[in-house]
């Protein structure tokens, strides 16, 4: 029996919160993009909580959101926070820690 087997990233449950401004083109987008991450990388492993920093700005700032649209990563630790619209859609894996951050681009001549 091997000892090295880690969990795969998908097994883990991802507890999210998405801060968005009103109903804005780039809320809209921020959530559609966000949730096609969640579906397609975390297999119903999430709780994504979507809230409006106009009707719940004191969770704006128990948050400590200065920025909308902003995810927050609450679990698994360590908290992260992404702001934007989330269509980089590899920045928001990264920031999920779902993939390693790329080795630099640059080359050593």
């Amino acid at each position: 029996m091997s000892t090295d087997a880690l969990p795969l990233p998908a097994q883990k449950s991802y507890r999210l919160r998405l801060f968005v401004a009103g109903s804005t083109l780039r809320s809209r987008h921020a959530i559609e993009n966000l949730q096609r991450v969640c579906d397609d990388q975390l297999g119903g492993q999430f709780d994504l909580e979507v809230i409006d920093v106009y009707q719940q700005p004191e969770l704006a700032v128990e948050y400590q959101v200065i920025a909308a649209p902003t995810l927050v990563k609450l679990l698994p630790l360590p908290i992260r926070r992404i702001i934007g619209d989330l269509s980089a859609t590899e920045r928001v894996l990264h920031g999920l820690d779902l993939i390693p951050l790329p080795p630099p681009s640059r080359q050593d001549a």
